[in-house]
């Protein structure tokens, strides 16, 4: 089986990679029947010399390759047909700007694996960079406080060599005593404790946190059962909420009431409410002024994010009255980072990360006949087809919806 590492062509440019030098070492070294070429690249955080002095070919000769693996959209001119590829495509919601994508894929016979629908038995997600936009996006959050106050500078993420880098920069902060909130306790709002328990920053419980006033900065990491409540009053829980989310209502307001800086690290289901509207956002006492949204859904749960933001330009300036952008630094503004492609400012601690969980949970299933169904369950497309398990993306291709 001879595996291909493409080269990146999605532009803004994203550095990440599949497998890193290491990762490309350790799966030749377990499985001997594996091969792996690297397709050059000027803009991978490994340089292709990191790759050659670990044996590792580099050569532009993905045609004789049998999987070819990225990480974003491959450009429609550059798919290769007839290949089993790996990256994410975001077609699988139906994203009207990627149906061309999908079409070709199926005209040029490929078969595609999807790496946001790679799961095991228990249909959990087993690679995915989440942690990593929830390391970057509270390191980004607390710089876009420091701007919009005007009482530190942190230098950019993308400038940083590693994580351990953005907590040093965060450890010498001298805050003031504010009320951070973060929601969600998956990988995203996991990574996002990391950062501020790396700071030092003290936990505190949901009750504390509404109730009483500190003398030092604090935060609260909260999941859905704190922040919806079921509409009829009956005493709900998580897995009720995402079996049923259209019989809950918003709960959140109570946070908004005491909180300075948000970070959004949840994930949104279809039919859950809102956390907060843009009807709250107007309240006299909607505290919130600063809002890093790692989840990113845009004109969503988190009404101040009307737009994704860049890794260049990551901030703009939400006024809740009027209901548009404004400049963050106006103090009815809120503050809104919501920069959609997080990782690409931490590549190499976010690739080897994924390496990792992809040599793990992925790789095997090429040489053990896909025992555990990895692949199968991956499988977006073959022989020119929606597979099964993803035919209902087949209105979605004849342009029906």
């Amino acid at each position: 089986m001879k595996f291909g590492i493409i080269r990146e062509r999605k532009d803004p440019p994203d550095k990440r990679v599949v497998l890193s030098p290491k990762a490309c070492q350790k799966v030749l070294k377990t499985h001997t029947k594996a091969q792996i070429i690297v397709e050059p690249s000027p803009i991978r955080a490994y340089a292709d010399e990191d790759y050659k002095q670990l044996g590792i070919t580099v050569a532009s000769e993905m045609d004789n390759c049998d999987v070819l693996l990225g990480v974003k959209e491959v450009p429609i001119d550059s798919l290769i047909p007839n290949k089993k590829y790996f990256f994410f495509s975001h077609t699988i919601k139906k994203q009207p700007y990627n149906r061309d994508l999908l079409r070709a894929i199926l005209e040029k016979n490929i078969e595609m694996y999807d790496h946001e629908v790679i799961t095991n038995m228990q249909e959990q997600r087993v690679v995915a960079f989440g942690r990593y936009a929830g390391i970057v996006g509270a390191y980004n959050g607390f710089r876009a406080y420091g701007l919009k106050y005007n009482v530190f500078t942190l230098p950019k993420a993308n400038d940083l060599a590693d994580q351990a880098a953005l907590i040093a920069e965060l450890k010498n902060l001298k805050l003031p005593n504010i009320k951070v909130l973060l929601t969600g306790r998956g990988r995203v709002g996991n990574g996002a404790r990391e950062m501020l328990d790396g700071m030092g920053m003290r936990r505190v419980t949901v009750a504390d946190y509404l109730e009483e006033e500190f003398k030092e900065p604090v935060y609260c990491q909260i999941d859905a059962g704190e922040y919806n409540k079921r509409k009829d009053g009956v005493r709900g829980n998580k897995a009720n909420f995402f079996a049923n989310p259209e019989e809950y209502k918003s709960n959140f307001f109570r946070f908004a009431k005491v909180t300075d800086f948000y970070i959004a690290g949840h994930f949104f289901g279809q039919g859950s409410p809102y956390l907060f509207t843009r009807e709250d956002a107007k309240h006299q006492d909607f505290k919130i002024r600063v809002v890093a949204d790692i989840s990113c859904d845009i004109d969503g749960p988190v009404a101040s994010t009307i737009r994704p933001s860049t890794i260049a330009d990551p901030i703009y300036g939400y006024d809740a009255m009027t209901e548009s952008e404004a400049d963050f630094k106006k103090p009815e503004a809120i503050a809104v980072m919501a920069v959609d492609n997080l990782p690409c400012e931490l590549p190499r601690d976010a690739s080897e990360g994924f390496g990792e969980a992809f040599i793990k949970n992925v790789i095997p299933a090429f040489f053990n006949e896909d025992k555990d169904g990895v692949l199968e369950r991956a499988r977006m497309t073959q022989n020119g087809k929606l597979t099964e398990r993803y035919s209902y993306l087949q209105d979605y291709v004849d342009g029906k919806e």
